[in-house]
């Protein structure tokens, strides 16, 4: 029994990877995006709307694209944005930076930000 709950144990530990990698899924959120995000965000390089355009996103420091007015929340958060930072804060924007003027409420389901984040780090 011990050997079975090793075995168990072992096989989840290297399961969880694949199991992630599988989770992401960029055309899924391509529509994720179009639901939630495109109402206020652009992925054309330097077109703002309300909120900033999201084009080149994964590695730019949080508050840095010119030409759009941030919060000083998000000017001196000094996050620089990646599959780490992206996940709590689409989570719940108001509790990863609060001050931000992102009003979104979040995204709650941790698939759907998995994917959203795949997306993401297609726009280049």
């Amino acid at each position: 029994m011990r050997s079975a709950f090793r075995f168990l144990v072992v096989a989840s530990v290297f399961a969880l990877p694949v199991q992630r990698a599988a989770a992401q899924d960029a055309a899924a959120g391509q529509s994720v995006f179009k639901a939630q995000c495109s109402i206020c965000h652009s992925v054309t390089p330097g077109r703002t709307l309300t909120g900033p355009s999201l084009a080149g996103l994964i590695g730019r420091t949080a508050g840095t694209l010119p030409g759009f007015n941030y919060s000083e929340a998000n000017k001196k958060s000094g996050i620089v944005w990646t599959a780490a930072t992206l996940d709590p804060y689409l989570a719940s924007p108001l509790k990863a930076i609060p001050g931000t003027r992102m009003t979104y409420p979040g995204l709650k389901d941790s698939k759907q930000r998995a994917d959203l984040i795949a997306y993401l780090a297609t726009l280049h």
